[in-house]
């Protein structure tokens, strides 16, 4: 039994929907089920490594506003924001406010979604993808921390390393590309209110997307 599931039976199975669909295990979750550290809560530090081979800590951008993103690029919800160029365009819009964004694989070596460092960069290349940096996180020891369950999952974490988002990109947990049209981006929303000085007024949704392929 994988962690996924041990998790699932430990809410009691109703918390959880899953609906199939291609890239494995597609589903949404609650929130009592997504929720492994919480809002207010000190962000947990990490040591990883980034594909052009560097060690990446969250403590070398204290003083900065952080997003973290989950994501998998065989997953097709991923693919619905990254082949309508959505995500790119929400992380030139954040890196070029100053924010930090940091793409995070989870991903196990032969599971959907891994990378090793060059198929990373390649990968950010074919994207045209924007992040400050891409972490490999093989073993999921960064996932886990942060509780991430599906891809893709947002976290946002203040300058002072505090959590003040956790969820979904946005409100359409659909893979199709026509989803897009007239959705809430809970991550601009939050960066916005970030930017304005205000407390983040959405501050936790649901994730959705495929499941996290961690190592079992």
């Amino acid at each position: 039994m994988n962690e996924m599931s041990r998790r699932a039976l430990l809410i009691g199975g109703g918390a959880l929907v899953a609906f199939g669909a291609a890239g494995g295990v597609n589903m949404l979750l609650s929130e009592e089920a997504q929720a492994a550290i919480a809002n207010g809560a000190q962000a947990p530090d990490f040591s990883v490594q980034d594909a052009n081979g560097a060690t990446r800590t969250l403590t070398e951008f204290r003083g900065r506003t952080v997003v973290l993103e989950w994501t998998n690029n065989g997953c097709p919800y991923v693919r619905k924001h990254y082949d309508s160029r959505n995500m790119q365009t929400l992380q030139q819009e954040a890196t070029s406010d100053g924010v930090v964004w940091l793409q995070i694989i989870s991903s196990a070596p032969g599971e959907q979604g891994y990378l090793d460092a060059a198929g990373a960069r390649a990968r950010v290349q074919t994207d045209g993808a924007s992040p400050t940096a891409t972490l490999l996180d093989p073993t999921g020891v960064v996932g886990r921390a942060y509780g991430a369950l599906t891809t893709p999952h947002m976290y946002i974490i203040n300058p002072a390393g505090v959590l003040v988002y956790q969820g979904a990109i946005d409100d359409r947990p659909s893979a199709r590309p026509s989803s897009l049209e007239g959705a809430t981006n809970y991550v601009r929303a939050a960066l916005a209110d970030l930017d304005a000085g205000r407390a983040v007024r959405t501050a936790q949704t649901t994730p959705y997307g495929c499941n996290v392929k961690y190592a079992t």
